[in-house]
């Protein structure tokens, strides 16, 4: 099974957010970055437009990278979003997923399907939590990810070595949350 870690960034901590980016990589390194143009933009505040919206790396791009397996990048609406992401998976006989607080992720996730029911067939259906992981490791899930697994050579990787190197960008997030697993992962096995 292949372990996807992602994070997503949305337009604010109540039942009605929308998606504004997802970011995936793969343990094997290949990644999946989008931006959606279809959000509510009225439920931006300014620590939004700070924080999230200025994060976005796509933004000021017209068009979509080519599909490829290793990384894909795409910019547009849910639906768009949904085929990109289907194909970008499918690459993987199964699919595990990791995130952190994954609560709105999660959700956020499935909503790019419609529905947890349309979730491709090979994504399992029981995500994991980082923070699950670092209590279980006795290690304070409130800790700062950005120091205990620093993002020493994020953003070398084919066309999105331009990543924007800071917290709130889903895919540098995405990273992040990939290399916290796999210290404490190094740490439970040794």
């Amino acid at each position: 099974m292949t372990k996807v870690f992602f994070d997503t960034e949305f337009t604010g901590l109540h039942k009605n957010t929308t998606l504004v980016s997802i970011g995936m990589i793969a343990e094997n390194g290949y990644t999946f970055y989008a931006e959606l143009t279809d959000y509510d933009k009225s439920q931006l505040d300014d620590w939004l437009k700070d924080n999230i919206i200025d994060n976005l790396l796509l933004s000021k791009w017209d068009k979509n990278y080519e599909p490829h397996e290793r990384y894909t990048c795409v910019k547009g609406d849910k639906s768009l979003i949904n085929k990109y992401l289907t194909q970008w998976l499918a690459q993987f006989s199964s699919v595990e997923m990791w995130s952190d607080c994954l609560a709105y992720d999660w959700i956020l996730f499935n909503d790019i399907f419609g529905h947890a029911f349309n979730v491709p067939k090979n994504v399992y259906y029981i995500p994991f939590d980082i923070c699950t992981l670092f209590k279980i490791k006795g290690v304070d899930p409130d800790i700062s990810r950005e120091e205990f697994a620093p993002s020493r050579g994020i953003g070398s990787r084919g066309n999105l070595r331009d990543w924007q190197k800071v917290k709130h960008n889903a895919l540098y997030d995405a990273e992040i949350i990939k290399r916290c697993y796999e210290k404490l992962m190094e740490e439970i096995n040794k």
